[in-house]
């Protein structure tokens, strides 16, 4: 592999550790400003893949990376569970009793809620949790703290004033490996477990998703996932997005997906690839 592996945010964030489980510790890095960054650079081959954030334990989906991969034709050709384990970080010398600012992404301030509500303090966004705490190191903005990782923390030169905030021990997110559609598709290995994700619209009458569910019941092809984003093309319509226990070249399921083209209005697979124990 010649090319970098894209991710969005600083390093130190926790896309970069998803990057390096996904990939080795040596393999080449790009960090980018943003989810739409990472796909705009994988279409433009100036990466060999992206790896984002899908889901969160804690708050769920990540909804910009859905509208992406729908926005974009690229596949997912792999998944990574990331532990989430938050700290509260600040410059040298500090003390929790002088923080007024506390500084991260929206998704880690959503995890670390319950701790942060134990003090008065005015919670600010940030691109990045890795963003927050560099921020904060070239400003030397005092009275200020991120919320990030302690491997993020130590590389901006930040001392913990409190660990594990996370409102979950067990937090995790699960991220995923997109690439250029075109590639050749790895052969399912006996033993192996696969999910495929997929999108899929119907009709807003009674009955249609009824039909577009039981074309995998009927197969016993197990949904792991399945919500609604709004189509973006029309008002209150939505598109279905589900993770199927199954890979498409599977002989159930690629009928299964014959018979929900019958159905549905819309079918977008984005690749299977071996599922993650988590």
């Amino acid at each position: 592999m010649t090319q970098p592996i894209a991710y969005a945010g600083e390093p130190g964030a926790f896309a970069e550790d998803a990057v390096v489980a996904a990939f080795g510790e040596a393999v080449a890095r790009r960090s980018l400003p943003g989810f739409r960054e990472v796909f705009e650079a994988v279409a433009s081959s100036a990466v060999e893949a992206g790896v984002v954030p899908l889901e969160n334990l804690v708050n769920g989906t990540i909804r910009e990376t859905y509208d992406l991969l729908l926005e974009f034709d690229h596949e997912i050709s792999g998944e990574v569970v990331v532990p989430v384990d938050l700290c509260l970080a600040a410059l040298p010398g500090r003390s929790i009793e002088g923080v007024g600012r506390v500084y991260s992404h929206i998704q880690a301030l959503g995890q670390a809620e319950g701790y942060l509500r134990t003090r008065p303090w005015s919670l600010l966004t940030t691109y990045n949790t890795a963003g927050a705490g560099k921020l904060i190191a070239e400003t030397g903005e005092d009275g200020a703290a991120a919320v990030l990782s302690r491997r993020a923390a130590q590389r901006y030169g930040l001392e913990v004033l409190a660990a594990s905030i996370q409102d979950v021990a067990d937090n995790r997110t699960r991220f995923v490996v997109v690439r250029r559609r075109g590639g050749s598709r790895a052969t399912p290995r006996a033993g192996e477990r696969y999910g495929t994700t997929l999108a899929f619209g119907v009709r807003n009458e009674p009955g249609t998703l009824l039909a577009a569910l039981e074309v995998f019941a009927a197969r016993r092809i197990n949904l792991s996932k399945l919500e609604s984003r709004p189509s973006r093309t029309a008002a209150w319509e939505y598109v279905f997005w589900t993770d199927l226990d199954a890979h498409q070249d599977d002989p159930a399921c690629t009928a299964a997906l014959d018979d929900l083209r019958a159905v549905a209005t819309l079918v977008r697979t984005f690749g299977s690839y071996p599922r993650i124990a988590s």
